[in-house]
């Protein structure tokens, strides 16, 4: 039996909400798997019985303010001292694979020894993709964070890479009941509701935060705290979603067939290029500040037809625990074969000079 060691990125709700997904098919692949996060604290996990005995270190995170990341509050927040002991004291004897979804504990550990590690995450497209924003810090940020000998990107589509699809559960589209879901974490809920308030009348909104810390409403909008199976029941049902510009949320929605508006945190290059590729497809609608005005005019959009991702995540549990016999370029084209584009976004691929 393999036995792995799985580093998650513990900041954002997407990452812990894929690698749930891929630990389900790991489990039934019978690997046996430990897994550490970081970047949270403790206290703000939840819905974490997918993972065991898990264990937390303090990591490295990114702070926000106001919808943007702060620089000097990320900088300051960084124990160095700290984050070179646990990568020390992080035994890897016991394991025959390393995988880090943009954890760098696990990924510097591995490192550290001169392992094999995987990288398995949305920021691993960086490696292909450079956004016109980034800059010295940013290039700086995603060779050093959380290094991995084979880093696996996952994304909407695979512009003539070795991309595979998003990891996603199995959902299950209900009849649209007219809400608008609001995930914006990056922004603050004073700025949310001035941001929706001219519409609130008209538009029924739900808006999650992790600020919010039980239900109530303000100006007829309705404000909800954080809860797995709420939420994805919510997403589910929705009219659609205007959220910050993550990976997760975004490819649940699209598998869902909802309309999806969309804001990057400024600052966030893994966010930055994420837009870029939704606009380039026609998959979202892209707005770099809350704009009220983009807003009246998404509100009146009809629902997209979905797209038809395969099973990524028993794909890519197999692939591993079968040693990798297939390349990655050979599952990749595997995967992508088994995608079903809509035919709007079939003929953005094909102005793009990419083959269906």
């Amino acid at each position: 039996m393999m036995k792995i060691l799985f580093g998650i990125q513990g900041t954002g709700n997407g990452h812990i909400s894929r690698c749930r997904t891929l630990a389900k098919a790991l489990s039934i692949a019978k690997a046996e798997v430990d897994y550490i996060f970081s970047g949270r604290d403790a206290k703000d996990y939840f819905d974490m019985d997918a993972f065991g005995d898990y264990k937390i270190y303090e990591g490295m995170s990114f702070a926000t303010q106001n919808g943007k990341i702060n620089l000097h509050k990320t900088i300051k927040r960084i124990r160095g001292f700290r984050l070179i002991k646990d990568v020390r004291d992080l035994d890897l004897s016991q394991y025959d694979m390393i995988i880090s979804d943009f954890e760098p504990v696990s990924a510097w550990a591995a490192h550290h020894r001169g392992r094999e590690s995987l990288g398995i995450s949305n920021q691993a497209v960086c490696q292909y993709f450079k956004p016109k924003e980034y800059g010295l810090i940013a290039n700086t940020i995603m060779k050093f964070y959380a290094p991995v000998t084979k880093p696996i990107g996952l994304h909407w589509f695979h512009f003539g890479h070795a991309l595979v699809p998003p990891i996603i559960d199995p959902l299950i589209c209900q009849h649209e009941n007219g809400k608008i879901i609001v995930y914006l974490p990056f922004e603050s809920i004073e700025d949310i509701i001035s941001f929706l308030l001219p519409f609130s009348q008209r538009y029924e909104f739900e808006c999650y935060h992790p600020n919010i810390k039980q239900e109530a409403i303000n100006n007829a909008i309705n404000l909800k705290p954080l809860s797995r199976d709420t939420f994805t029941n919510a997403v589910s049902a929705c009219s659609g979603i205007i959220a910050n510009t993550g990976f997760a949320l975004i490819s649940e929605a699209l598998v869902l067939g909802k309309k999806v508006l969309t804001k990057p945190v400024s600052g966030q290059f893994e966010q930055i290029y994420n837009a870029e590729c939704l606009a380039k497809l026609d998959l979202a609608t892209v707005m770099n500040f809350l704009d009220q005005k983009v807003l009246e005019k998404w509100l009146t959009k009809p629902s997209p037809s979905p797209i038809v991702y395969p099973d990524v995540a028993t794909h890519l549990a197999n692939w591993i625990v079968s040693g990798q016999q297939e390349s990655l370029a050979e599952l990749s084209n595997r995967l992508w074969q088994k995608t079903e584009f809509p035919p709007h976004v079939q003929q953005k691929i094909r102005a793009l000079g990419y083959a269906i």
